[in-house]
């Protein structure tokens, strides 16, 4: 094991983890984000940080809060993220994250429901936004802006008050005010695609033990270890806890640097820039490169696709050979040439030091994962969610069959229960849902164990595999039973399609709403000689049939009762603001269909419900 890892009998809870890193590595870059008015790249050390918690806790003493009171933030990654939540953990307040980019009626939802007494935000029109609701924050008594706050824009609400302003003067010690570890840390609110969010109230334990977890898969191999020469490269929402736990509190055990990306359409360049060595990723993002990678083949001279093709093969080849799936081929001697002509160039623009990609929050498509995989990226996907806190299992990089969810990490157990439902066991797992004593008595059963909601199957090597979501299989009108996710990822590989919804339940047949890419839906368009600006467009048969075309062409690998019979099709991406996708980015069917509920039901004109 590294010398350098703080592992959970050290240091219990999250303020102590930091404390020990402190007391370990002060002078060591802990941190680095990007100056827009300086145009610079500034990096802080750990004791750089402590001294910003000293300041932040200061002030929040001055709030008269009691321990276990909720606190709230809405920030993009940042230094600033990191500090708030270790100034009120290390006082023994809450931490209760939330989405920037989530809408003002959703967050004035938590901020009640959580009874926040301090809300941080970036700037007043975060503030602003909440207060055009008009609804009543009945238990929030001060709001921080990171920007500075002028006159006009807080005449009526002495609450609101710049993080410049509230933290003039403030100074003292580090303190250490924690709860207990099996105490709450953090209520962190799940996107729910029906209804309301739930809070999930997880403690240290569950944090810092599913942290510690993902340390232990890497320490089982060489060549999958955690090190704190690592640099990171943060850009999902750290409201998230993927990110939270492999993307803030790992890289804390290890004393590996993060570095915060400036915001996801720089994040080619901030590859380029920071080198990363461990990447934390979704599948939407390799989703889209692999859309361009595609895009920018087809362009391309018949050779150059077939040199592309071989050196994917290859690469794939050489991968199964290591992961001892294969015999040695003499083939492999190709890899050399085709490293250099073709897959290296494509790692250097992800920086070309990565490591370990690490994908999770949705199922990675097998023919993405074949792709990168296949031209040298060691990406490995893993599975969880927040109430597990929120990894439950993941391949690794010498052990890694990308099309299951790996097998559970070393310190949580797994089994198949009723229905065929993966179930876990851990102290990951939450300590319920806050205020809802109800759905948490229902998530657990009766011997403790976490029902995740998919239904899975094991091998005798441990791997899992999700086989499909309890309550997201569409059941067709002649009975045939269709888990739509798999669907709707195998058709949105192709970059034409931005979001896809598959409908059917109860339906004679399956149909789908898609949003296209406007870049793609232009170039198609032009070339058959429509009027890409025309919506009206979208709904001719000639292209309903074209697109329809496409999608079969995804779907043919799929039973034939699998299959779309009719499309409708969008160009407005679906949005956090227009309620139709949750923070996280999943589809909320039920508003989808109520939303387009005309569209969908002209889909089936003359075939019934």
């Amino acid at each position: 094991m590294s010398q350098d890892v703080i592992t959970p009998d050290i240091a219990d809870t999250i303020p102590a983890l930091f404390r020990e890193r402190l007391k370990r590595n002060p002078d060591k870059v802990a941190y680095q984000q990007y100056n827009f008015a300086n145009k610079t790249w500034e990096s802080s050390s750990w004791s750089q940080i402590s001294t910003e918690i000293i300041r932040w806790q200061a002030s929040l003493e001055k709030e008269n809060l009691q321990p276990g009171d909720r606190v709230a933030l809405m920030l993009k990654n940042s230094r600033d993220w990191v500090v708030f939540d270790q100034a009120a953990l290390g006082m023994g307040l809450v931490t209760v994250p939330l989405y920037v980019e989530d809408r003002p009626d959703n967050v004035a939802y938590i901020l009640n429901d959580a009874n926040v007494k301090i809300l941080l935000v970036e700037d007043t029109e975060q503030w602003k936004r909440l207060l055009d609701l008009k609804t009543e924050l009945k238990d929030l008594q001060r709001i921080i802006s990171i920007e500075p706050v002028h006159e006009e824009d807080h005449p009526s609400d002495a609450r609101l008050i710049s993080r410049a302003d509230w933290l003039f003067g403030a100074k003292g010690e580090l303190q250490q005010k924690e709860r207990a570890a099996q105490e709450m840390a953090s209520i962190v609110y799940t996107s729910g695609t029906t209804g309301r969010p739930k809070g999930v109230m997880l403690s240290h334990k569950n944090i810092i033990s599913d942290a510690y977890g993902a340390f232990l898969c890497g320490e089982e191999h060489p060549s999958g270890n955690f090190l704190n020469s690592d640099q990171y490269l943060s850009f999902l929402p750290l409201s998230h806890m993927f990110e939270r736990t492999v993307g803030y509190m790992l890289p804390m055990m290890v004393g590996a640097q993060v570095n915060f990306a400036r915001s996801i359409p720089q994040l080619g360049e901030d590859l380029q820039n920071i080198k990363p060595t461990v990447l934390v990723s979704v599948p939407r993002i390799f989703e889209r490169v692999y859309s361009k990678i595609m895009t920018g083949l087809n362009a391309k001279p018949a050779v150059a696709r077939k040199l592309f093709d071989l050196t994917v093969s290859i690469g794939w080849l050489r991968f199964e050979y290591e992961q001892k799936r294969r015999v040695w081929s003499p083939l492999l001697l190709l890899w050399p040439v085709l490293d250099k002509l073709v897959a290296s160039k494509v790692m250097e623009k992800l920086g070309g030091r990565m490591r370990i990609a690490i994908c999770g929050g949705a199922a990675l498509s097998p023919e993405v994962a074949r792709l990168f995989i296949g031209l040298g990226l060691p990406l490995v996907q893993g599975y969880g969610l927040t109430e597990a806190g929120p990894v439950i299992s993941s391949n690794r990089v010498y052990k890694n069959i990308p099309h299951s969810i790996g097998y559970a990490f070393p310190n949580v157990q797994v089994r198949i229960g009723v229905d065929d439902e993966l179930q876990s066991y851990g102290d990951n797992n939450m300590l319920g849902y806050w205020n809802n004593q109800e759905v948490t008595d229902a998530t657990f059963t009766d011997d403790g164990w976490l029902r995740t909601g998919d239904k899975a199957r094991i091998d005798d090597n441990g791997f899992i595999y999700i086989t499909g979501r309890l309550k997201d299989i569409l059941v067709l009108a002649n009975g045939e039973k269709v888990p739509p996710a798999d669907m709707e990822m195998a058709i949105a590989v192709d970059g034409m399609f931005e979001q896809v919804m598959v409908i059917g339940e109860a339906r004679p047949y399956l149909t789908a709403c898609v949003v296209l890419n406007v870049e793609q839906w232009n170039d198609l368009a032009d070339k058959i000689g429509f009027d890409a600006d025309d919506e009206a467009s979208l709904q001719k048969k000639e292209i309903e049939k074209l697109i329809l075309s496409r999608i079969s062409q995804r779907l043919k690998d799929f039973p034939g009762y699998a299959q779309i019979r009719r499309v409708a099709m969008f160009l407005e991406p679906w949005s956090i603001d227009d309620g139709l996708i949750t923070p996280t980015l999943k589809v909320k069917r039920a508003k989808v269909m109520e939303r387009f509920a005309d569209r969908i039901n002209k889909l089936y004109e003359g075939h019934g419900v």
